[in-house]
């Protein structure tokens, strides 16, 4: 009875290689302790409770220096990490969570729009604060622009002249320039992201939830957003037991949809049987539970029935995988009118 029942676990779960990609969990906060903007925001408490969550979990961080290493050699990521990232510098993040992650020692990456930093807004922390930071040698300094305008409502022309200015003063308080950057909002298009590769950023990121592999665009990389709604401890937990699909491909790589091409429908290809996937996206208005056509085992077309609402589409998919994980691939279209 015993063999019987060895031999039941082991194919329930496709045999995992060692050399499968596992990939690597990005988180993105923006503040922390600022109750009055929910949408961006984390509690003190939640903050400590994800901190503590992840310890329990086992999964270390990842240096960005390492992560940054290991995307430009395409090397896979066998082992799940940890990759913390802050965008807009805001002063509740400095306040709240700097000093649990000094203590703590865990690296992160932060992303700096310039423009209310130059201005002493309020909100935001100061030169001397972001100089603190990088001397600390856990944090590394990404580009976000000067404004953080809606850059896909924008003529490419003025996003250039943005990011030139942010570049200013990167240069003016930090003597250096970034190669690592997020899209404003991670909302973004394909010629947004030709202009912003010519700055020699190396990695860009997003904001639509998912697993970092070396399948996924490098000047698109999912994370995984959290605020007051999305940060609750249910979701964070399985947010923590995600990992990487074993993704081919997919098709059409179309990030911006107008009134011509919204709604696109999207073709996934995968090295690996996708029996039981379920994604989800909020076409219409509304989270809803996607049409899938399965072309084979492995290649699974996504049929949109109707336009995605301005400014953001999503999509969402995922499948119970070995060990009590969830493979999870995400992606975002921006959508103008």
């Amino acid at each position: 009875m015993k063999k019987l029942i060895i031999f039941l676990i082991i194919i329930s779960y496709p045999f995992q290689s060692i050399s499968e990609e596992l990939g690597v969990i990005s988180l993105m906060y923006h503040r922390v302790g600022e109750g009055k903007y929910p949408s961006t925001n984390v509690s003190i408490e939640m903050f400590k409770q994800h901190l503590k969550a992840i310890e329990e979990s086992g999964l270390k961080f990842i240096e960005p220096s390492k992560f940054k290493k290991h995307i430009l050699e395409g090397k896979k990521f066998e082992q799940r990490h940890i990759l913390l990232t802050v965008d807009d510098s805001f002063k509740s993040f400095y306040q709240n969570a700097w000093p649990l992650l000094k203590e703590k020692k865990i690296p992160f990456i932060i992303f700096v729009n310039t423009r209310e930093i130059n201005s002493n807004h309020p909100n935001y922390m100061t030169w001397d604060q972001i100089r603190e930071l990088r001397d600390s040698g856990l944090v590394t300094i990404g580009g976000h622009s000067w404004s953080h305008e809606y850059f896909v409502d924008m003529k490419l022309d003025e996003v250039k002249k943005d990011i030139e200015k942010s570049h200013q003063d990167y240069l003016k308080e930090l003597k250096f320039i970034p190669d690592l950057y997020a899209h404003t909002f991670g909302e973004t298009s394909e010629d947004l992201i030709n202009l912003i590769k010519k700055f020699n950023y190396k990695i860009i990121f997003g904001q639509h939830s998912g697993v970092i592999s070396q399948n996924e665009n490098i000047y698109y990389l999912p994370r995984f957003s959290l605020n007051e709604n999305y940060g609750k401890p249910k979701r964070f937990k399985n947010i923590l037991r995600s990992r990487a699909f074993n993704l081919k491909s997919y098709e059409p790589k179309t990030i911006l949809l107008n009134s011509s091409n919204n709604p696109s429908n999207l073709k996934l290809t995968f090295n690996e049987n996708v029996k039981g996937i379920n994604c989800f996206d909020n076409s219409g208005g509304s989270w809803r539970n996607t049409k899938i056509n399965f072309v084979s085992s492995s290649e699974i077309e996504l049929i949109f029935d109707l336009p995605f609402k301005k400014r953001r589409g999503r999509v969402n998919c995922t499948l119970p995988a070995a060990s009590g994980l969830i493979k999870w691939f995400g992606y975002q279209y921006s959508v103008i009118n």
